[in-house]
């Protein structure tokens, strides 16, 4: 964590991303169960995830521009960087409201990062939000960004950064706890605004960027209420009307100032929930509407619309489609050779390149691309589950039935999908293919690129880590005598089945010890031996 500073360096936006990235996985689908305004549509927590996604994204791949450097970005890179991939990747009203908020934010920021200066990136931010909603409601997220940034200025003479972002919190909660008094819809359903809540997260995430310490207080994960219907017009923080326009349309827009006022007026007297946000000739509009193609036009005739995503609120979709199949499978592998496999036995593959986790975009594009009605998720990463998540709220709202099974490791997958009956009901099969995967203890070795302290004692750059379960448990010095370490733990503990993936650059020989090993050493263990290509880690291990 960041020690308290008394500016927002570069780090500390790109960790702000990361907490931001992370507290809005936890609570994603609290978030979702309250958006009832205007109606329970369900996706603002999943569309705020998105949004930050995108942003954080953008942040890493400048950090990535200065690997071969001794150098960090400066501040005015990260903050510009996080405005733009929230831009471009916003998500709904409420995506695309928070994207013009960290806007708001980098103009100011990227000219200074001292508390003075966040106070009046926050002040900005919330003006900048408002302006860009056609019809502001009280009771949103506008609301809470108001009251962020007046608690704000209360307290920025002569205060830190760390005091003005917390008290920044503060306020966005203390308005936050009274939406249900603003919007009467809130109040019936017994709900925070859930735009409100997303942005409560991430000036959460904010504070404990700058002091190093996150608050203290947390909402319960409520039941989903009950729907209930708004009253008629526009809003600042819902994702769908229930008995109004059929379409959203969302596009980014390359067009001039003017020609974006025009394209207001013209969208305003279309449909509602009108939100354009951005600027220097980079916007993101969103609307509903009952004519997609004229919502298309509109933007034609203001510039040139790209990454255009229309969306029908109804069950039935824009265009007729092939009658899809029954189920289907979607894996992520860490290797190519792990993808031909589990193509081979039906899966559609997502590839996980080494320091390239897939991003929950590629993730739902595999679903789509599975084109099945039901669809089982395999994310084989831990470090993926709230991205896995993501996905498959995001395909749900497609209409698509997704399970989730929270596979930690390629070889759990594997186990999982040599159990899948896709003739079998959609629920047995989840839990046949969740129970072998759970049933498979998995490991793998590694290269020590250091010297540090792990739970087997202090390793040496260069070394070989067993990481049994996640945790190193074996240090060595060879391939072979670690691995076969590692299976001794794990086999110790009983086993029937062994599975073994190997790396690019592993000889075959490795895998004739191992399995000689196992033979000679466990009576009635089979082992099986898939080839990785290329992949991070060198062996994989899997015990049934």
């Amino acid at each position: 964590m960041p020690q308290t500073a008394d500016d927002l360096d570069a780090v500390a936006v790109r960790t702000w991303c990361s907490l931001a990235l992370d507290a809005l996985g936890r609570e994603r689908e609290a978030i979702d169960a309250i958006n009832v305004y205007p109606v329970a549509d369900g996706d603002t927590g999943t569309n705020l995830y998105l949004t930050v996604e995108s942003a954080a994204a953008a942040v890493e791949a400048v950090f990535a521009a200065h690997e071969t450097g001794t150098s960090v970005p400066s501040t005015a890179d990260a903050v510009r960087a996080m405005a733009h991939g929230a831009l471009i990747g916003a998500r709904g009203n409420s995506g695309t409201i928070l994207a013009q908020l960290l806007r708001g934010m980098a103009e100011v920021l990227g000219e200074g990062a001292g508390a003075g200066r966040l106070c009046l990136a926050l002040t900005r931010a919330a003006a900048s939000a408002r302006e860009a909603v056609a019809h502001p409601v009280e009771g949103t997220v506008l609301t809470v960004a108001a009251a962020a940034a007046t608690a704000a200025e209360r307290v920025a003479d002569g205060a830190g950064a760390p005091a003005v972002v917390r008290a920044a919190y503060e306020g966005a909660r203390t308005a936050l706890d009274a939406t249900p008094g603003q919007l009467a819809v809130l109040g019936r359903a017994g709900v925070v605004d859930a735009g409100g809540r997303g942005l409560v997260a991430v000036l959460g995430a904010l504070v404990e960027a700058v002091s190093g310490r996150a608050p203290e207080r947390a909402y319960e994960t409520p039941a989903a209420p009950a729907p209930a219907l708004a009253p008629a017009g526009d809003c600042s923080a819902g994702d769908g009307p229930q008995d109004g326009p059929a379409f959203e349309v969302i596009y980014l827009l390359e067009a001039g100032d003017q020609a974006v006022e025009r394209l207001r007026t013209r969208l305003d007297g279309l449909g509602d929930s009108l939100v354009v946000v951005g600027g220097d000739g980079l916007w993101n509009v969103h609307v509903h509407v009952d004519d997609a193609g004229a919502a298309v036009e509109a933007g034609v005739e203001a510039g040139r619309p790209y990454r255009i995503r229309i969306t029908h609120f109804a069950a039935d979709r824009l265009h007729a489609r092939p009658e899809p199949a029954q189920r289907a499978v979607v894996v992520v592998v860490p290797g190519d050779g792990l993808g031909g496999l589990c193509a081979e036995a039906g899966a559609t593959t997502v590839l996980a390149r080494p320091g390239e986790p897939p991003a929950s975009g590629e993730l739902v594009d595999a679903i789509r691309r599975a084109h099945a009605r039901e669809v089982v998720l395999l994310p084989n990463d831990g470090d993926l589950r709230h991205t896995a998540a993501a996905a498959a709220e995001q395909a749900r709202t497609e209409g698509i039935r997704v399970a989730l099974i929270p596979t930690r490791a390629a070889v759990q997958g594997i186990a999982a999908l040599a159990v899948h009956e896709p003739d079998r009901s959609f629920d047995e099969d989840v839990v046949a293919m969740t129970a072998a995967a759970g049933a498979t203890r998995y490991a793998e070795l590694a290269v020590a690129e250091r010297q540090s302290w792990t739970m087997a004692g202090i390793c040496q750059a260069g070394d070989i880590l067993g990481l049994i379960d996640g945790d190193v448990a074996v240090i060595g010095e060879d391939v072979p005598e670690t691995a076969r370490k590692v299976l001794d733990r794990m086999l110790a503990a009983g086993g029937e089945l062994v599975t073994l993936v190997l790396g690019e650059d592993v000889p075959d020989t490795l895998a004739d010890t191992l399995e000689e090993h196992v033979r000679e050493g466990y009576l009635a263990v089979d082992t099986v031996v898939y080839r990785g290509g290329r992949q991070c880690a060198p062996l994989l291990i899997g015990v049934e």
